[in-house]
């Protein structure tokens, strides 16, 4: 099986921790020449060193904050023009929306998230898929939620926008197919993050009980008796955006352990 990413150049996104940290490293590992973008220069040098060099990669960083979509448009564009490169993969990957009642979301909640996500992914997409047409390889993955199969309590704003993203990739595999870029996503489940640590502080407080029992909890909830770690999503995304994925598109893939209860 071809998992050799050698001479591949790969954007990452959200890349300084947690999930997108660890898909960085793993792509890295593969031989790809991974592009880091994210808000805090200082963590984005720390993880580049961190980057595997032994093929001879060489890796780059773009401080970008995803809240100022134009921003991210400009220094992508620039930083793909002056070097005249064509990447060949992208991993959209951000931070979900605060936790709570969709009842109680004020509308500008919606607006920050489908600006995050889907308006950033989507400017993603559109500044690197004509370097992939002319590659004749590309790989686009996004990071989402089980949501998308299966809405999560307290999520209300996250559940609404992964779902619009979910769609929106599934429209583009069907444009992009034929230029050979392969569009699909993948959904973690409850996985040792940051932000699931805030998500089990913000419930132990409510609930008036430890973090210890709320992860518990959620353990309990996973037919494996245990939560991911951010590795093995990155092990997923690994596998779709190489050569040996090259006949997979359009779908949703949940790496949770086999929580979600819905096919």
């Amino acid at each position: 099986m071809n998992l050799d990413l050698t001479g591949k150049n790969a954007i990452v996104c959200g890349s300084t921790q947690g999930i997108g940290k660890a898909i960085a490293l793993e792509l890295a590992n593969l031989g790809a020449n991974v592009i880091l973008i994210a808000r805090n220069q200082e963590k984005l040098i720390a993880v580049k060193k961190e980057l595997d060099t032994t093929k001879g990669q060489s890796h780059h960083f773009l401080v970008v904050d995803f809240a100022i979509p134009a921003q991210l448009k400009l220094v992508l564009e620039d930083f793909i023009e002056i070097n005249e490169i064509d990447i060949n993969i992208l991993v959209n990957n951000t931070g979900g929306p605060a936790g709570g009642l969709i009842e109680d979301a004020k509308t500008e909640e919606f607006i920050h998230a489908f600006t995050n996500h889907l308006l950033c992914n989507h400017i993603l997409v559109q500044a690197v898929k004509e370097g992939m047409k002319n590659s004749g390889y590309g790989r686009i993955v996004n990071i989402i939620s089980t949501s998308v199969k299966q809405p999560l309590n307290g999520l209300g704003v996250s559940n609404t926008i992964r779902g619009a993203v979910a769609n929106w990739s599934k429209t583009l595999a069907n444009e992009l197919g034929e230029f050979g870029i392969t569009v699909n996503n993948v959904l973690p489940g409850a996985t040792d993050t940051v932000r699931l640590q805030s998500i089990m502080e913000t419930n132990a407080t409510k609930k008036g009980k430890s973090v210890d029992e709320i992860k518990q909890h959620m353990s309990n909830e996973v037919p494996l008796k245990r939560i991911a770690q951010p590795e093995e999503i990155a092990n997923a995304v690994a596998f779709l955006v190489s050569p040996a994925a090259s006949y997979i598109s359009g779908i949703n893939l949940p790496v949770d352990g086999g929580r979600t209860k819905s096919l």
